[in-house]
């Protein structure tokens, strides 16, 4: 099964193959010179100085190549990176350990030049034994100080893998940190916006309340109202036509127009019952003319045959007669003394 293509970025994978070229010179040609290096010295510090500037440089373009870890989208490509970035660190390591010992064989070297040449001049074996215990003490120191160096470094790295361990902690607290503040900001619009609300409906509230007020008062004072009235008609009105009731008794001289109405009545009634009187005296006159003036008529005669009729027809028809007509209104119309009585009975009642 053919390996599954990288999904890193162009600007990753572009480093990736800057580093990987930079270590191809650095094992291949830089160090390799170095080692091969026998002289003079300062060709061989020149290149030493060449050969650790750009192991730094490999080494700082490593740490920025690990920081980017973190920032990957996917886990696939953050394992990826991982995987690259240690095998970067390892190499970074044996390019360090590897230039550590091209400089001791190239100084080896120049020394045994050196030792050569001394030897050669001086044709001495007691400077020879010196020179070389010289040597291998420096060597020895030479080495020690390295062990040293690598150590801290190791140490250094740890120390900042575990500050950067907690710089990403801290951002992912301040994230959480920010989204409660969100979170907070919005419920506290929210809340704002409901005490708002909540003053106008209060305040409508309190504008009703008064109004429920007023209008409970103004039932209060009306049902007083009602009851003081009540207590009034029954009590001190009653009260008093009872302590007054003695002023039944005097004389209302407010009647005398209803005196007055009941004279005129009186004498109507005596002008009519006058009428009636001399209607009825009439009656036996006109009878005993009726019998001459009905002899001087035919029987056949037209006037007869009319006053034959009228009778007839007044006694079938019911039709009633003015005296009859004037009795009824007499008798109908109530009279003054009664219309009095009944009035103080309702003053009285």
């Amino acid at each position: 099964m053919p390996p599954l293509p990288s999904t890193l970025n162009k600007e990753i994978i572009s480093a990736v193959d800057s580093l990987r070229r930079q270590r191809s010179d650095l094992s291949d040609f830089q160090i390799q010179r170095l080692r091969t290096c026998k002289g003079p010295l300062a060709v061989q510090q020149q290149y030493a100085a060449e050969l650790r500037e750009d192991l730094d440089t490999f080494a700082r373009q490593v740490e920025s190549l690990e920081l980017a870890v973190d920032d990957q989208r996917t886990e696939r490509d953050r394992r990826e990176l991982r995987q690259i970035v240690d095998e970067f660190l390892a190499d970074l390591a044996s390019l360090k350990k590897d230039s550590r010992a091209a400089l001791l064989f190239s100084k080896r070297a120049i020394d045994a030049d050196q030792l050569s040449n001394r030897d050669e001049l001086l044709q001495s074996s007691v400077v020879r034994e010196k020179q070389d215990l010289n040597e291998k003490v420096a060597e020895d120191a030479l080495m020690k100080a390295n062990n040293d160096v690598t150590d801290a470094l190791r140490r250094t790295i740890a120390l900042m893998q575990g500050e950067l361990e907690k710089s990403v902690l801290s951002t992912q607290l301040l994230d959480a940190s920010s989204s409660s503040l969100r979170s907070t900001s919005t419920t506290h619009d929210v809340l704002d916006g409901l005490l708002v609300t909540s003053k106008h409906l209060i305040t409508a509230l309190e504008k009703s309340d008064w109004l429920d007020r007023m209008l409970v008062l103004a039932g209060l004072a009306f049902f007083i109202l009602v009851v003081a009235f009540i207590l009034k008609q029954r009590i001190v009105d009653r009260g008093l036509r009872i302590a007054f009731w003695w002023t039944r008794f005097i004389p209302d001289f407010s009647s005398d127009e209803q005196l007055l109405d009941m004279e005129e009545a009186k004498a109507a009634a005596s002008a009519v019952s006058g009428m009636v009187a001399s209607v009825v005296a009439s009656v036996p006159t006109v009878a005993a003319s009726a019998p001459v003036s009905l002899s001087s008529l035919s029987p056949d005669s037209p006037v007869l045959a009319t006053m034959d009729e009228e009778p007839t027809s007044s006694s079938e028809g019911g039709t009633p007669t003015p005296l009859e007509i004037l009795s009824e209104e007499l008798l109908a119309s109530p009279t003054p003394i009664a219309t009095a009585q009944e009035t103080g009975l309702h003053d009285e009642l």
